[in-house]
This record gives structure tokens, sequence and C-alpha cells, in this order.
């Protein structure tokens, strides 16, 4: 399976975002042929206040970024994984951080809700108060495609590796990742959070990150981007350079099951 992630400046105009990713999906299919497409991290709509996020929340499957996804995965007949967008919460004024995934016909076969919620000061001092907005989902979320099964999980969640093998209990071999990691985070932990989370559940890491600067109430901020692709034994085997643009790589199965026969790590798990 060829799987092509899509590096993108999300920011706060739905319109142009969703035309960007329509853009730079396009050019991923004419050039490479992939099987599946992954977006980052809210990749409709990044920034803004409390209140703009709530109200670029998307019906349960009813919206811009839910119809594009849907329609593009039909068009190319490929796999869309739609990174994530906010999802409203029915009798809440709080959205959900969601990933859905499509088939390509169009048709969804998983959604996953961001358990972990990013709270936290940067070095710098800046606040995000994710939860301020979002509400954590509590559902682990895994998908067959083809003879890979996909394991979702969403930026913040990449530091709870509890939540990986969870998804490697559950068989996933392939974990994938939408971000918009901070410029100050991304450049320490970035890296090696993926491969380390790759050489754990020795399974494939997909991890697509947003870059470049968006404004959050009238603050100007940074994420990272490298989004990269990282094979079962923490190889970087794909990695997008800086800016708009996609990258991609072939999975193979037979490297999955030589590694995890070389360090049979789940037999010998002795912990739960």
């Amino acid at each position: 399976m060829k799987i092509s992630v899509i590096q993108m400046n999300s920011v706060s105009d739905k319109a142009a975002n969703l035309a960007l990713a329509e853009r730079l999906t396009r050019a991923a299919v004419m050039q490479d042929a992939p099987d599946m497409v992954v977006f980052p991290e809210h990749f409709d709509w990044a920034g803004g206040s409390v209140a703009d996020k709530v109200a670029a929340g998307e019906a349960h499957a009813d919206g811009p970024a839910y119809r594009l996804c849907a329609r593009m995965a039909t068009e190319y007949g490929i796999y869309v994984h739609s990174g994530s967008f906010y999802e409203k919460v029915p009798g809440e004024d709080r959205v959900y951080n969601t990933t859905v995934v499509f088939d390509p016909h169009g048709k969804e076969i998983a959604r996953y809700r961001k358990i972990h919620m990013f709270d936290i000061f940067t070095p710098d001092g800046l606040r995000y108060g994710e939860s301020d907005a979002v509400a954590a989902g509590s559902e682990v979320s895994t998908v067959d495609v083809g003879d890979f099964r996909l394991g979702l999980a969403i930026c913040y969640d990449l530091r709870f590796p509890e939540l990986f093998q969870r998804l490697a209990g559950m068989g996933a071999n392939v974990i994938v990742l939408p971000a918009a990691f901070t410029l100050q985070t991304g450049k320490d932990h970035w890296e090696v959070l993926c491969r380390a989370r790759a050489i754990e559940t020795q399974s494939y890491v997909v991890a697509c990150g947003s870059h470049g600067p968006f404004t959050q109430n009238g603050e100007t901020r940074y994420t990272y981007g490298h989004s990269m692709i990282v094979d079962p034994w923490g190889h970087v085997i794909a990695k997008c350079s800086d800016g708009d643009g996609f990258v991609t790589a072939r999975l193979d199965t037979g490297l999955i099951n030589q590694v995890r026969k070389q360090i049979p790590l789940a037999k010998h798990k002795v912990l739960q």
C-alpha cells in the first residue's frame, strides 16, 4: 500500500484550507498514485478564538470538510484519512477533534475523537488550552485497509504510549497520526516520539503535520510540519520538506512480520 501525507499551512479560512487540500491531493494522485492520502490535524480550520472553533464545527456526517474528503475518495478511487476536523457536540457549546476515514467509494469506515487534550504552557509561556473548546473522546479506534490494520491517534496522543500499545494489542500495524505540533515542542520531540512509537509497537507510523503560522486570539503561532513516515524498525523512510507539499511511501507487511519475528515483543511482554 502506498500512502501520501499532505502537509499544509492551515489557517482560519475554511474555504482556502479546503482548496489547498484539494490541490495538493490532486498533485499527489497525479504524481505518486497513492492508495491513501492523509491530512493534518484540523486541516480545514486552525486558530481563532474558542467561539470560532465551535462555530467551525461540522455536523456528525455533514459539512464542507466531510463532504470534500468523501468526494475526493470517490473521485480518485482512494482511501482518504481526514486528518481531523471539528465536529459539533450535540447539546454543548464545544466540539470534538475528530478523524474520519473514507473508503474509495466515499463511505465512512472509521471515526476517532481525540482522547488527550493539549492543555499546556510552552517554554515561551504561551498557553494552549484545547479543552476550552474541545471535548475529549473516549473510544479507541482501528480500521482494516487492505492487508493493514490502521490505529487512529491525533497529535498530543503521541505522548501517551499506552494508547499506542492498546492499538497494537487490537492488531494495528500502522498508526496514523495527524498533528499540529507547535514549533517549540516539535523541533525537540516530534521525530523522537514518532520513531519511538514505531519501534515500541513494531508498526509503521504515518505522521502528518501542519506547518507554518496561524493566528489565535490575535497572536501569531507556528506549527512544526516535518510530516514523516516511519517504518517498524524506526527508520524515517519519507519526510516532507518545509512548506506545503506531500511525500509518499510504500508500506510492506513483509517488513512488519520480519521485525516482529526478529524481536518478538508481544510474546515477551510481562506487564499489561
